[in-house]
């Protein structure tokens, strides 16, 4: 462990180096540089230059060049992207996932009451077609967003229909996409109508993939999959101060298989499971939005109600078993927020508060395939259990002097959770109360250079999957209920380097976590009789997790760009008998160097490798994972190329070759190998 911080050392102090050592013609014109403006980082507009903690940023372009919005995920500054399935994605940032990762659409929360603690589905039952961006805090902004955010903060924000003109315009785009390691077609399309008062727009999209093409030429199944979306929204400006937004967004997978439960995994002879399928899963959102500028107290005024449904139907068959499983299991999420702003001289403040309402729906069916009986049986979920979640909060940034700028915040949250009562234990109720804070500096070392600090503490309270899921889990295991946990605590510290100029935008950060009464799955002891270990969620460990992300944008001339990514993720966990092991899933050193090249106006192209390094600091649990090879994930490297052409103002095709050298290899704890050779096309047409 040594030797590997001492090598992360150097290549932080060569980054460092090389960001202050660049020409300085490089380093001036700051104020001629376009900034990207983001609304996550501090609940406002605002330029991302000018806020302290870690962003990643990622476009509608390569949004859209993929099958699915978490396919935008990977080899992104600070994140890691896990795929236990095709149909599904997972980002992992600093080390965390699932419910540890605060996760938005629009400003209201994805995160649920069945939200796991571990890589979940539902990102990918956000529909790509109509997203504008997806902003991702690296870090714990508590104050802003409170439980879950202890790992950061994962935004998708879709696109507003909006016209400038007087006189009613209309906007189209359709594209259509292929690719053969996956069998994959897409179609997607949005029609935009209206003037500068009153705008709409409506959009579809639909995927159909086949079993996935690995590298070396074997296709594994199944892991074929459809997606089907569907956006109407309608924005209204009555005048210039004030706008409404209606929003509906609907997306469903019909029937997604669970790769790794129906292939033998690393240490398996056969599979998990005979039978193993989302099915369906889904996600509905109505969203009511209302901004008011220059309102009460002279402040910015947004307001936001939504409600939202998922849908995590299941059916399951143990490996060679005559029971069949079918699952009913849903989500119906009512959100309320509020919050004010404004700006007074050289100082920003935002108030606000927070109402959501969750309630579980979860039935269970076995069905006999021998005799065709069927019976109901104890569910996933305890049926008819609510999570209530109220918070208020206030934030405030403010320029101290000409080159120090200070923001920080805090918040109180109160969590109310009711479990029903089931065949297995009485109604519980647990009340759960704390308080998050976090303070930000910025230091102008140059016009176009900075130096940041963070420090947060927040927390995550347990939810009724944490405490109430009965049934399977990955990995061979077979989960308890547990009624007696309480939340979890995160405090965490970075320091950084930004530089923006004309020529050049690079960032490093150097991060540490420190997480206490961390819930995690615990072996009691107990096998099913088909072979599961028997286990239960409790607050058993304490995690300690580090690591420095590196990136770096440098235009080399007016038609060439190179760029590269870094992430480093080290971490250890100390269990309640004192053990210190390697923590959970924690991704190996990756990143990502590519170069583009304009070749004309209208073609450009861009070489480009991903690569990780091997990985065999695992945890205990990480080793018993029949997704994790015991001796460890292998290190890969897979060289790429694609290519735009945009022969009218109409057309835009991309094609181009992944893995182009066929290598085999799996991203660390996925559930199925990567894909080989990829050849792909996108054709759209915009007007």
């Amino acid at each position: 462990m040594i030797r590997d911080m001492r090598a992360d050392l150097l290549l932080c102090l060569s980054m460092t180096i090389l960001i202050i050592a660049l020409p300085a013609n490089s380093r001036a014109q700051d104020a001629d540089t376009i900034d990207e403006i983001q609304v996550t980082a501090t609940r406002r507009p605002v330029e991302s230059s000018k806020v302290s903690v870690a962003l990643t940023l990622i476009t509608a372009e390569k949004i859209r060049s993929g099958k699915l919005i978490t396919d935008a995920l990977a080899a992104e500054v600070g994140v890691f992207l896990q795929q236990t399935t095709p149909g599904q994605g997972a980002a992992i940032i600093r080390g965390l996932k699932g419910s540890e990762v605060l996760h938005l659409v629009d400003g209201m929360r994805l995160n649920n009451a069945i939200f796991r603690n571990a890589p979940t589905q539902y990102l990918a039952l956000v529909s790509p077609a109509t997203v504008e961006r997806i902003e991702i805090i690296r870090g714990s902004p508590t104050s802003l967003y409170g439980s879950d955010a202890v790992g950061g903060v994962l935004q998708v924000i879709t696109r507003t229909p909006s016209f400038d003109s007087r006189e009613i315009s209309w906007r189209g785009d359709f594209s259509l996409g292929f690719d053969t390691a996956e069998l994959g077609k897409s179609i997607r399309a949005s029609l935009d109508a209206g003037n500068h008062r009153v705008a709409g727009l409506v959009s579809v999209d639909y995927l159909e993939t086949g079993d996935r093409r690995i590298g070396g030429g074997d296709r594994i199944g199944p892991s074929g999959y459809k997606s089907q979306g569907f956006r109407a929204a309608l924005s209204m400006t009555p005048d210039d101060h004030s706008t409404w937004l209606f929003d509906f967004q609907s997306v469903r997978q019909p029937e997604t298989p669970r790769v790794d439960e129906l292939v033998a995994g690393f240490g398996q002879s056969q599979p998990s499971s005979s039978e193993f399928s989302f099915e369906p899963n889904g996600r509905d959102f109505i969203h009511i939005r209302h901004t008011r500028d220059d309102g009460m107290f002279a402040a910015n005024w947004t307001v936001d109600l939504a409600w939202q449904r998922i849908t995590d139907d299941r059916r399951t068959r143990n490996f060679a078993s005559p029971i069949r499983r079918t699952e009913s299991n849903a989500s119906n999420l009512f959100g309320l927020s509020i919050s004010a702003n404004r700006t007074v001289d050289k100082r920003n403040w935002i108030v606000g508060a927070e109402y959501y309402h969750d309630i579980v729906s979860s039935k269970r069916f076995e069905e006999d395939l021998l005799t065709g009986d069927i019976d109901r049986v104890q569910a996933r979920f305890p049926d008819g259990s609510t999570v209530d979640q109220a918070s208020v909060f206030v934030n405030l940034s403010q320029d101290v002097s000409a080159r120090h700028a200070l923001s920080g915040g805090i918040r109180y949250s109160f969590v109310a959770i009711k479990l029903a009562a089931t065949e297995l234990s009485s109604p519980t109720t647990l009340n759960l109360d704390d308080i998050s804070a976090d303070i930000g500096w910025q230091f102008e070392l140059t016009e176009a250079t900075r130096l940041v600090a963070n420090l947060s503490y927040g927390f995550r309270a347990p939810n009724i999957f944490d405490l109430g899921t009965l049934g399977e889990r990955p990995g061979n295991r077979f989960n308890i209920p547990n009624a007696e946990l309480k939340s979890e605590r995160v405090t965490m510290i970075e320091a950084g380097i930004k530089h923006r100029s004309t020529r050049l935008t690079a960032e490093w950060v150097a991060w540490f976590l420190d997480y206490d009464d961390r819930l995690t799955s615990v072996l009691t002891g107990a096998i099913t009789e088909d072979g599961r270990d028997v286990v239960q969620t409790q607050n058993r460990a304490n995690a300690r997790i580090w690591g420095f992300e590196a990136a770096l944008h440098y235009d080399l001339s007016q038609r060439t760009t190179v760029e590269l990514v870094l992430n480093q993720t080290l971490g250890e966990q100390e269990d309640s008998g004192g053990n210190t092991v390697p923590a959970d899933r924690i991704p190996p050193f990756n990143g990502r160097l590519g170069l583009n090249l304009q070749l004309y106006d209208s073609v450009s192209i861009e070489p480009y490798v991903e690569f990780a390094a091997n990985q065999d600091r695992l945890s205990p649990r990480d080793v018993r994972d029949v997704r994790i090879d015991p001796l460890g994930t292998a290190g890969w490297m897979t060289l790429n190329i694609v290519a735009s052409w945009q022969p009218t103002n109409n057309w835009t095709f991309n094609f181009g070759i992944e893995n182009a050298s066929d290598k085999r290899y799996r991203t660390h704890g996925s559930g199925i190998d990567a894909p080989g050779r990829n050849f792909f096309l996108n054709a759209r047409y915009a007007w």
